[in-house]
């Protein structure tokens, strides 16, 4: 692995402006919570409109629970950015509603170009597709023509196009591991921390663009030590695109859906976890009788000990989801070029994943199977 100064864009101080505004206007266009009996006349008229409209809701784990639960209600889809693509790719319905973050839109919209994609509110973006602008990386790019181009789902369609391969969490390690067998060397894109982990894990030559996750960037080493020694039996489930300070407490490192698959096949009845507190519900779901701490995100001086909330995620409501559906807005829109740009490497990466589980020969031992397919899946 190498970094060097200008792996890092160079930000105008209007970028910078602009990123943080965009922040503080998440924050601001969080919908207000709705009393209980409005809620459910919202989530029983969403679910008339999804008939009406031949639509199926797909939402990411880190939304809303109420959104989360209402998806699995009406026969959609909780799961990570592909997992929520390839659902709507398969799935009859001709609109898909994605209740997520704009890249994930895109990404469904790129795998199902025939189909109409609404979110209910198109603001809703990623620090890392934001810190990673097409034009910037694209030159970043072209400054070393030698090197194969690897980015990460949770970047824009347009970085997707100017990519040779689109990876997730889970997989990214097998991809790398690939190409780094083959002798390429690699630019990866944009989120430094899982750039660095999978660099470790593969001794590839990555040249690493400095991108951070908001939420994952933001937990402290320290205090999750401190966490630990107070539940010295809780076991660490942390997201790769953690500090590696943080990582290197874990007891499972990987995507979200492989920490989720972690607290109802590890023998643990405690668990710290380092990602959205989105995940906490489904987590709570598939094991009631469990405990799950979040992880700290700040110190002991800190008005919020654990604050791993995506505002972006947040700005996904259920009044949002009925207004799309009622005035089909929030349509996600793409140029042919650019889908047909974006989904060859996106392409690459489900191809090699559809090889690896080919390739895997299962003994027939359930326990010892799972192990096999652990890095072959959603993102």
């Amino acid at each position: 692995m190498k970094t060097y100064p200008y792996d890092a864009p160079i930000m105008s101080n209007d970028n910078r402006i602009a990123t943080q505004m965009n922040i503080e206007y998440a924050k601001a266009k969080m919908p207000a919570d709705l009393p209980r009996a409005e809620r459910l006349i919202v989530e029983e008229n969403i679910k008339q409109l999804l008939k009406a409209h031949n639509a199926v809701l797909v939402a990411h784990y880190y939304v809303d629970p109420f959104i989360q639960d209402l998806a699995l209600a009406t026969g959609g889809c909780v799961g990570d950015s592909l997992e929520m693509a390839r659902f709507g790719q398969a799935h009859s319905a001709q609109t898909l509603v994605v209740a997520g973050v704009r890249f994930m839109g895109e990404s469904a919209k790129i795998l199902s170009m025939e189909k109409t994609v609404l979110m209910p509110d198109l603001e809703a973006e990623c620090s890392l597709d934001l810190g990673c602008p097409a034009d910037e990386f694209s030159a970043f790019c072209d400054a070393h023509p030698e090197r194969t181009i690897v980015v990460y789902a949770n970047t824009s369609a347009a970085v997707k196009a100017r990519a040779d391969w689109v990876v997730t969490s889970s997989v990214g390690i097998d991809i790398i591991r690939h190409l780094h067998a083959n002798g390429e060397k690699i630019i990866w894109g944009p989120d430094r921390h899982l750039g660095k982990y999978i660099a470790a894990e593969t001794g590839a030559d990555m040249l690493l663009w400095q991108g951070s996750c908001l939420v994952h960037n933001e937990f402290k080493a320290t205090e999750l030590m401190q966490l630990k020694e107070e539940h010295p039996n809780a076991k660490v489930l942390v997201h790769p695109e953690s500090p590696d300070s943080v990582v290197a407490l874990a007891d499972v490192v990987g995507s979200t859906s492989k920490l989720l698959q972690s607290t109802y096949e590890m023998d643990a009845d405690t668990f710290i976890v380092a990602t959205d507190l989105g995940i906490l519900h489904e987590m709570q779901k598939r094991s009631p009788y469990k405990r799950f701490l979040a992880a700290p995100t700040a110190g002991e001086s800190a008005s919020c000990k654990s604050c791993a909330f995506c505002p972006w995620m947040a700005m996904n409501g259920l009044q949002g989801i009925e207004q799309c559906l009622i005035n089909n807005s929030g349509e996600v829109l793409m140029t042919p070029e650019l889908a047909v740009a974006a989904r060859k490497p996106l392409q690459r990466m489900l191809d090699f994943a559809e090889s690896q589980k080919q390739r895997v020969t299962a003994s027939g031992d359930i326990v010892k199977d799972r192990e096999l397919f652990a890095n072959v899946g959603a993102a």
